[in-house]
This record gives C-alpha cells, structure tokens and sequence, in this order.
C-alpha cells in the first residue's frame, strides 16, 4: 500500500509467525541440519530469536496455538507423534515475561481462545502481560483449530461453527466491561501521604450477565497501559469476517489467490465501515513463506530440499488438525464429500473441486501454509510488493521453515532489500504496539470500536 498523502510507499507491517512446537507449520523439518526446532522447549532458543527480531524493527512476533491434535476420532496418528507435527506442543504463554525481559520494543502476539479460555482469566492474564512489556501485547483471537479434539480433551461437547461467533462476541463483550468499565484512568494514585493506593470511587463493580458468560465484581488488574490488548483475528469465512470487523485491529489472512485475497480484503473493509468504524483503519496481513538464494535456482534447489521433509503421512496429519478430515480414508480420485461443517470450514473450501489426491499433493509440497515465493531476494521484494498492490493487504506474516535458516535469509537478505525500496519496518519511536500501528499516542482502542463504550471515567 501506499502513503496517500504522498504517493510514497508505506514500509510493511512485517511479523512472524510461530508455534511452540518442533515444526512449525511444515512436515519434520526439526531433522532439517539448519533448524533448531527442536530446541523450541529451551527458553534461550526464545529469548535468543526475540533479540533477533527486536533488533530487525520486526513489528511483532506472533504464537499460534491451540488446544487441538492432529486428532480423528480421538486418535492421533503415529505419523503425527513419530514427526512431531503439532503434537507435542506447549504453552507459548510461559516463555513470554522471558521475551519482554530482553527486549526493548519487540511487541508479542499470543493467541487465546474463546472457546476453552475463562473470560475472566484471561483478561487478567492479558492485563498483567500489557503491564510488565509496557504495552506490547496482542491477543489473537481465535474460536479454535482443531475444535473436535479440543473438545474432546476437555470433555466437552463440539460447540457447531456459527454459535463460536456468537460466544465469541459475547466473550468480548464481558472482557472490554473488565479492561475498560472497572477502573477509571486515575484510579491508582499511590498516595504514601494519604496511604491511598487506589481511590474507591474510581473503581467500580462490573455486572454482566450475557447469553453465554456472566461476571459480579471488580477487574483485579489495575488499568494497564493499552488496557485491551491490541487484538487480532483470522477467521475467513463470512461470520469470521464479520467478527473480525466488529472486533480486530489487525486481521490474518491465509492467502489464497489474488483474486481471493483482494475481496477478502474489500469485504472486511466495507463491513467494518458498516459497523460505524474505520475500515482503512485495520491492519490486513497475509500468511507468507519466502525461500531466498543468491540465484533463482539456488532458491528453487532449497526449496525442493524442504519439501522432502514432507510426505502423505503428515500432509494428512497436518489436514486432520485444521479440519478434522481424515484424507487418506477417502476416495483419492474424488473430491471432500459434504459432511461436518462444524469444523474448520476455511481450510476445507480453500480446496473446493479438488480431488483428494491433488490436495495431498498440494501440502506435501507446502503444508498448510499460505502464499510461497522463492527467489532472490530482488525477485522476492517484487513480488510481495505486486502482491500488496493488487490486494490491498498492509504486510505479511512471515511463516518460517527453519530457524536459524529461514529467519537468516528474512532478516539478512530480504529486509536489507525492502529497506532500499522504504518497505522495511521502521525503527520503533512508540512504546506500545497499538500505538505502532495507530500512530504515536493512540495505545488505546479508538473511539469507534466497541470496547471503547465500556471506558469509565473517559479519558
């Protein structure tokens, strides 16, 4: 995109995307000889890539997660436990105080669902984490992967597709009332003389009583500095896109085709315009793998050596887990037949009219990533720039192969050449990571989105 009160273009928002797993998104690629994925358990292999990317002006670093396994039927594959695709899998939100703690500006954005998460504490785990970084965190906001076997580890029935919207939006509902409509700006004097550390008046009582999720009494947390943390949403069919519209402040898409993802694009806009907010406001990304070579066909030969690290086996693992749809019990010869439409809608029609073998191709080839360029680094800049022209997006969401491989060629090669074209991240000059992508000043939701209604003692 471009800066339209110059002409000039706008550096990219650029975060990168990670699992705290072995792999990451693709195959076994922790027997890769430049990965260390398998040392995702250590928390210097952590704090080492944070300082990385802190000193790249990296916009933020972004934890997928779920509570989900490559999953069928209760039954996880020996495919899936043999390569370590998404199972095992820990809890990204226990390495983060250590990220904050050596770095100086890298924002971190941990995803937290609606579904198995108590609004409650969640919201105080968030406000606690907004205060010691700062302000620099981000909640992605999902109604969760791999649903059916999420459920089933937790006991509970599959929640059906649209009704986790509508918890989710009632979700939000009870945790803006807990970051905003608790505590006033000024409530916390820290009066020795006085001995006052915080003014009964300014802190008030929250009673919600929703369709799904109740709350009686007063937030825990004190207000923090962004107070909600900047929030982030994926969904991509029709009701994730409108929730993303009421809700998100930045949005991830997969990344499909041009076509597919400019409309994407257009429609989250619109509908956020709909809802009385600023659609040009909202930050859009689009999942993106880069495989960098001093030649096009060094690039090509690396990217080849990656995809061996892929096979059938986990490409129907990897499926299992987004989808809940077992591909090699089906007909390889036909396309996914009509059935559970609870489940992952998405990563199912994002194959529509593909026959089951052909899909398996496809992710062995790339696993469930979203768009893929390889190239030299010039070629690759090309491309992501002719990419965000004919869509609208405002960055990407680098998904990686191996660290330190992938994140070398990022940082090293790539972002030098975005840099010469004003497309790098810039240094940081705010402190927090709505402010980032707002402008200096704004670390608080503005004042067309819905968390803003529940502020007390409006500031």
């Amino acid at each position: 995109m471009t800066d339209s009160a110059s002409s000039t273009p706008a550096p990219f928002v650029i975060g990168f995307f990670e699992h705290m797993n072995p792999n990451g998104m693709t195959g076994a690629t922790w027997r890769h000889p430049d990965n260390r994925g398998s040392d995702y358990l250590d928390l210097e292999y952590w704090m080492s890539l944070a300082r990385r990317l802190d000193e790249a002006h990296a916009d933020f670093l972004f934890f997928a997660d779920s509570y989900g396994s490559p999953a069928v039927d209760g039954v996880v594959p020996d495919t899936a436990i043999r390569m370590g695709d998404h199972i095992p899998a820990a809890d990204p939100f226990a390495v983060v105080p250590a990220i904050f703690a050596v770095t100086k500006h890298l924002p971190v954005v941990v995803t937290a669902s609606t579904i198995f998460e108590e609004p409650y504490a969640n919201a105080r785990r968030f406000a606690t984490l907004d205060h010691i970084s700062k302000g620099r965190i981000g909640w992605n906001v999902v109604t969760s992967a791999g649903a059916q076997a999420a459920a089933d580890s937790f006991g509970r029935d599959l929640v059906p597709h649209d009704e986790r919207y509508d918890r989710a939006d009632d979700y939000l509902a009870l945790s803006y009332r807990l970051f905003e409509g608790s505590w006033e700006a000024d409530a916390v004097p820290k009066d020795r003389v006085s001995g006052t550390y915080a003014d009964p008046a300014k802190v008030h009582s929250v009673r919600y009583d929703g369709p799904f999720f109740r709350s009686k009494g007063v937030f825990s947390v004190e207000p923090s500095p962004q107070r909600v943390p900047f929030v982030f949403q994926a969904g991509s069919s029709g009701r994730g896109r409108e929730f993303a519209a009421t809700h998100a402040e930045c949005v991830f898409l997969q990344g499909t085709t041009v076509e597919g993802d400019a409309a994407s694009v257009a429609d989250i806009r619109e509908r956020a315009d709909a809802a009385g907010r600023d659609g040009s406001a909202i930050q859009i990304l689009v999942g993106l793998t880069v495989i960098i070579g001093d030649t096009p066909d060094e690039a090509r030969a690396k990217y080849e050596e990656f995809a061996s690290f892929h096979s059938e086996e986990i490409a129907a693992s990897q499926f299992s887990h987004y989808s809940g749809v077992d591909l090699l019990a089906l007909d390889p010869d036909q396309p996914i037949p009509a059935g559970n439409d609870e489940l992952s809608q998405s990563n199912v029609r994002r194959f529509d009219g593909w026959t089951v073998r052909e899909i398996l191709n496809e992710l062995k080839t790339r696993g469930v990533r979203g768009m893929i360029l390889v190239g030299t680094a010039a070629e690759v800049a090309d491309r992501m720039e002719q990419y965000a022209n004919d869509t609208g997006v405002d960055g990407f969401l680098m998904e990686t192969y191996t660290n330190p491989g992938t994140y070398d060629e990022i940082l090293d090669q790539l972002l030098p050449e975005l840099r010469t074209r004003g497309r790098a991240p810039l240094p940081f000059t705010t402190s927090t990571l709505r402010e980032r992508f707002q402008g200096h000043g704004k670390r608080l939701v503005s004042d067309s989105h819905p968390a803003s209604a529940h502020r007390v003692g409006r500031i």
